[in-house]
């Protein structure tokens, strides 16, 4: 995707972003992957669209837990653009949507600032009200719809109603919030998609990490993370805007992020980090769902002890059990732990991650985290 398509005036405001409303993901069996989400993951299905509601290109199903909101949406024609999607891509994320107030100023101000408009302000309408959308490109085939919905109230958005999706029966899992959402990009192109988001969004960098401090024996990679947070215009409300951005680094053996860019044949969204209060039990609630994570050897937590020294009320024996990592920073600890890929394709999968203070990432268990995708990559023949 072409990054600026004119000289950028950054005399103008970056667009004012409220949070993200949704992610929406392009899929090859829409009512299965929801299912599949509801089932596994505990989310409840709040709305459909599809022919019965005059959608006639493509069925979608919006599925939410707590303040993360999923649109499942997949294609009724071979000839869709979600079919095409699919058929590059596999599964995965289509859609990073920002909540604005302003669509029509929020649009103009990203292309004024170096941006690629992919489609120009518009308004959808029933009874339930109006919502007016427009949308920005980034990397790959991946958008930033921008969404005014403070004139709609029904279920999600026109044409669509109330699901009549059952819920599977299953422990509450307690997912709360989005966290951050991580995209990988090719060789050499971190420092332009990091500039990108700077000069379209007006983020700025909140932390850099290196191929010296990613890196295994065999692999390495790069990530900076860019956010909207330390904007002190009045005008920024909402949720704040996380968005790691990784790249391969030079290796002995193909990195993760090598593997995800073979399999998804372009940069998008890898994983997705989701927020709880309490991930003993969250963790508990999915493992009886019959999610699957990736495992750290038992020797992890002897170094982790060493590193949470001093943090009381960790219950070693319980994370030990669950293959909960930990981690700390100068403003407190967290806790976090990571799925297996969920997709067919070896390239999306999810984090529950505790805060209790810290704002970082779990340098500390860069490590033991990039070995186990390791060893998973070595089963597929990968590495």
């Amino acid at each position: 995707m072409t990054l600026v398509h004119h000289d950028p005036d950054l005399a103008v405001p970056a667009p004012m972003l409220g949070g993200i409303d949704h992610l929406e993901w392009w899929v090859g069996n829409a009512r299965t992957f929801a299912g599949f989400l509801c089932s596994a993951f505990g989310f409840e299905a709040i709305a459909y669209a599809g022919p019965e509601t005059g959608r006639g290109d493509r069925v979608s199903h919006m599925l939410q837990q707590g303040g993360v909101r999923f649109l499942i949406s997949g294609a009724l024609h071979p000839d869709s653009p979600i079919a095409a999607h699919v058929q590059r891509h596999g599964d995965g994320i289509r859609d990073v949507a920002f909540l604005v107030d302003d669509v029509d100023s929020a649009y103009d101000a990203a292309l004024a600032r170096g941006g690629t408009g992919l489609r120009a302000p518009v308004d959808d309408t029933d009874a339930h009200g109006t919502i007016r959308h427009a949308a920005i490109a980034t990397y790959g085939d991946t958008v930033h719809t921008l969404l005014d919905r403070s004139g709609y109230d029904g279920p999600f958005a026109p044409q669509f109603e109330p699901s009549d999706l059952l819920d599977p029966v299953g422990p509450a899992v307690g997912l709360e919030k989005l966290d951050h959402v991580v995209g990988n990009v090719e060789l050499g192109s971190l420092d332009r998609w990091v500039h990108f988001y700077e000069q379209v969004f007006g983020f700025s960098q909140l932390v850099h990490f290196g191929d010296d401090q990613i890196s295994t024996e065999y692999s390495a990679l790069m990530s900076t993370v860019v956010w909207n947070g330390d904007s002190s215009d009045p005008r920024t409300t909402g949720e704040r805007v996380v968005m790691p951005i990784n790249e391969p680094a030079a290796g002995r053996r193909k990195s993760q992020i090598e593997e995800y860019l073979d399999f998804y044949g372009a940069p998008g969204v890898q994983h997705i980090a989701l927020r709880t209060d309490d991930i003993v039990e969250s963790v508990r609630a999915l493992r009886a769902r019959g999610v699957r994570f990736m495992e750290v050897p038992s020797d992890y937590y002897r170094s982790a002890r060493a590193r949470m020294d001093g943090i009381s009320g960790l219950a070693w024996n319980t994370l030990g059990e669950l293959n909960i990592l930990v981690d700390r920073d100068q403003d407190g600890h967290l806790l976090q732990i990571f799925t297996e890929t969920i997709t067919d394709r070896p390239t999306v999968f999810f984090e529950i991650i505790q805060r209790e203070g810290a704002k970082g990432f779990g340098e500390g268990n860069f490590k033991a985290l990039f070995e186990a995708i390791e060893r998973g990559q070595a089963r597929r023949g990968n590495l």
